[in-house]
Formats: C-alpha cells, sequence, structure tokens
C-alpha cells in the first residue's frame, strides 16, 4: 500500500467517486475506494466520517464563502447585489472542478439518500445566507426570500454549468441565472 504517497485525500476522493460512477453508491464499500487508492481503510477513515463524506466533504467550506462574500458585500448593496458578490465568489471555487462535478452530481441523482443530503445540504446554506443578509439589516421576509431565491440560482446555474455540451465559466451562467431570476420577477 502506497500510504506514503502524497494527496491521500484525494486519491481517496477521485477512487470512490470511479467506482460510485461504475458500480454505484450503495455497492460500493470503504474497502473497495481504500484499494482502489492504494490506501488502507484506516487511512480512509482518517479523512472521511464515511462513504457518504467523500461526495460532501467541502460544503461547510463552500457554504461559509458564500456567506462571508454576502457579508462582506458594501454596506450599500442591495440584497440581491449581496447575493451577486456571493455567488460570484462561489464560481471561483469550481474552476477546472467540471468533470467532477458532472459526476458527483450523476452519483447522487441515482440515490434518493444522497439526494435527501444535498437537499439538507442547500437547506442549510438558505438558512445561513438569510442569516447573513439580516446581519445586513435586511428584515423578514426579505431576507429568506433573498437567501432562497439566492440557492436557486446557484442551483441552476450550477446544473447548467455541469450540463452536456457547456463549456462557459460558471461566473457567467449564475450571472445569467440571476439576471433571469430579476426579470421574472419584474414581470418581464
Amino acid at each position: 500500500m502506497g500510504r506514503w504517497e502524497p494527496n491521500a485525500r484525494g486519491r481517496l476522493a477521485g477512487a470512490a467517486l470511479e467506482l460510485y460512477s461504475e458500480r454505484g453508491f450503495e455497492q460500493t464499500t470503504v474497502a473497495e475506494i481504500a484499494r482502489r487508492a492504494g490506501l488502507t481503510e484506516r487511512t480512509f477513515f482518517r479523512h472521511y466520517a464515511d462513504k457518504r463524506e467523500v461526495l460532501f466533504a467541502g460544503s461547510g467550506e463552500l457554504q461559509e464563502l458564500f456567506v462571508r462574500a454576502v457579508a462582506d458585500a458594501p454596506e450599500a448593496a442591495p440584497p440581491i447585489d449581496a447575493l451577486s458578490a456571493g455567488l460570484d465568489a462561489l464560481a471561483g471555487t469550481f474552476a477546472d472542478r467540471r468533470d467532477f462535478a458532472r459526476a458527483r452530481h450523476a452519483v447522487i441523482m441515482a440515490n434518493p439518500e444522497l439526494r435527501e443530503r444535498e437537499l439538507i445540504k442547500l437547506a442549510s446554506m438558505a438558512a445561513a445566507l438569510a442569516e447573513a443578509l439580516r446581519g445586513r439589516g435586511v428584515t423578514e421576509p426579505a431576507a429568506s426570500l433573498t437567501a432562497e431565491a439566492g440557492v436557486a440560482v446557484f442551483k441552476v446555474g450550477f446544473e447548467r454549468w455541469i450540463a452536456a455540451g457547456e463549456e462557459r465559466g460558471m461566473a457567467p451562467l449564475l450571472r445569467e441565472s440571476l439576471a433571469e431570476l430579476k426579470a421574472v420577477t419584474a414581470g418581464r
């Protein structure tokens, strides 16, 4: 086993995603993931609590980045513009990760338990964004509506970004999705 080789966490994530794509999430064991990565099960559990965490690792950091960017937007920015700053910050984290994101999304959509976990992640993100907006002085229900809309824009933009044949970056797709939301709410 190549335990001393660098990037054990990345190798485990790559091996897990390959196996989930080939065999399915339910049919893949931690032992198989570790073996594919050239590592031990013990090493797997040093990096991930369970095999689901391979797919959701980094969710907290992603949420934190989104929330921080919204909170740090210029004080005079309207809520939707603060949200736009958060979406721009998120887009940068996905550069050069489209293939991984496509494969991850396919695995999640193929498994009801994982879809539920993804929805919980998005709901948590919306709650944190609403709190950040309230911290900026946005009252209810505007804070919650803006936060929920922001998560919807992210979800739609993300799904457009991973669509087969799509080659544009995530940032322009998120901006287009936000512009579409603005147009819809303006009655255009």
